[in-house]
């Protein structure tokens, strides 16, 4: 069962289209916070990658960079390391608004949370040892009549899954997009 937290972020699952292909875009150099694999990321209005906060509308997950660090040497890692100086730096990040992704819920999801949606939370920023994310699914925030930021589209189907579950994991897709409208849950 799913009774151990242990978070891992918004993970990609698969796309409706059959492909999951991360979009390349930048990050300012000197960028001053950690960007983790699978963490939520958003355009900032200098149109480079920033982390999304939480209730910040987003465009999908940073999946990874490449850049040129100070002694010229090409590097390539699943994390952004704040302030980190460099040049020719390329993010990959997932755009479409339609990808599933999964994530592991703060608390207990039960069936009847199909269709509800919820803010993603921080438990932990995660681990800049392994590069990964630690977000979660923050079962405080589930509303049915109004807009968070990921909508509840079912059970992911990993070992030891269920609903009612003390930490589900669950299969979502972004509801608050920075490229598309808002849908109201329900």
């Amino acid at each position: 069962m799913s009774t151990v937290s242990q978070p891992f972020g918004l993970r990609p699952a698969f796309s409706p289209s059959g492909t999951l292909r991360p979009t390349a875009y930048s990050i300012l150099t000197g960028y001053a916070a950690n960007i983790l694999q699978n963490q939520p990321v958003k355009i900032g209005t200098n149109g480079t990658i920033q982390a999304a906060a939480i209730g910040d509308r987003f465009i999908g997950t940073f999946q990874g960079v490449e850049f040129t660090d100070t002694d010229g040497r090409r590097r390539v890692s699943n994390k952004w390391t704040a302030s980190l100086a460099a040049t020719e730096i390329v993010a990959y990040v997932t755009l479409d608004p339609s990808i599933v992704y999964e994530i592991q819920a703060n608390g207990s999801i039960i069936v009847t949370d199909i269709g509800k949606q919820a803010d993603f939370t921080v438990i932990t920023a995660g681990s800049t040892t392994t590069g990964l994310s630690a977000m979660m699914l923050d079962t405080a925030t589930l509303t049915d009549s109004g807009n968070a930021q990921l909508r509840i589209i079912g059970l992911s189907p990993a070992p030891d899954n269920d609903f009612g579950d003390s930490f589900t994991i669950v299969q979502v897709q972004v509801s608050e997009h920075q490229n598309v409208a808002d849908r109201a849950a329900y």
